[in-house]
């Protein structure tokens, strides 16, 4: 691809610039992870900073950020909505790249829900000043939440085979593996119960992870590794077995 797109994005936090870079390694893009390059290249996290606090329009909030030449979008889901027709990763009508946005935005639903798990009351706060309320808000991700959104992706893909859009593989279906590979670290007794009512979602996860294009991303130190300053993060007492 002639576009050499520029991802910005917190080195070593493995959380939503993920979901961008999994697009991008997929579709086999050429994109630079600038926060990633040395401070003299303009990468580091000082240099990503001044980037944020520029007054540059539009302005986006947090990172992740993408940059295609004049082009600066904030947000998951609107940078993979525009990334998604450049990268053959929605289909070509209006509905299906409606349908392709509706299953990332659900997706972004549920990774917000299992980050709150950890952080229920305040992400200014540390996981160790709110761990009762914690304990509470996991309990009800563990028994209700997770297994209501497992449920519905379930459903979804039993109407339509491999795929959330039936025979297209769209950026949603690369996001929705991600958000498991994350909870699936996170719980893991949790989902080894969720996803034992789930084949469909339990198969649509191993087939992503197959994907030829991908090994080589899985096989680098470009995939952050889960850790417990993501937005998926194991605490053994909030995923009891």
């Amino acid at each position: 691809m002639s576009r050499n797109y520029e991802l910005f994005y917190w080195p070593m936090i493995p959380g939503r610039g993920e979901y961008v870079r999994l697009a991008l390694e997929h579709a086999g893009a050429a994109y630079v992870d600038v926060a990633r390059k040395p401070p003299e290249e303009g990468g580091g996290i000082k240099n990503l900073v001044a980037f944020l606090g520029a007054a540059e329009a539009p302005l986006p909030f947090a990172p992740p950020v993408l940059v295609d030449g004049e082009v600066r979008l904030g947000q998951t889901a609107a940078i993979l909505d525009y990334l998604g027709p450049r990268l053959g990763l929605t289909p070509d009508s209006a509905t299906g790249r409606s349908t392709a946005l509706m299953h990332q935005l659900t997706v972004s639903d549920l990774v917000s829900e299992a980050h709150d798990t950890h952080h229920p009351v305040g992400t200014g706060l540390y996981y160790e000043d709110q761990k009762a309320e914690a304990l509470l808000r996991a309990r009800s991700f563990r028994d209700t939440r997770l297994p209501k959104f497992a449920a519905y992706f379930e459903r979804v893909l039993e109407g339509t085979g491999d795929w959330l859009d039936a025979g297209f593989m769209s950026y949603a279906d690369l996001s929705l593996f991600q958000t498991l590979e994350g909870i699936a670290y996170a719980f893991p007794n949790t989902w080894a119960r969720v996803s034992s009512d789930t084949p469909a979602l339990r198969a649509h996860r191993n087939r992503v992870a197959a994907l030829p294009s991908l090994a080589p991303y899985f096989a680098s130190d470009r995939r952050l590794p889960f850790n417990e300053h993501g937005l998926f993060r194991h605490y053994p007492e909030l995923d009891p077995a």
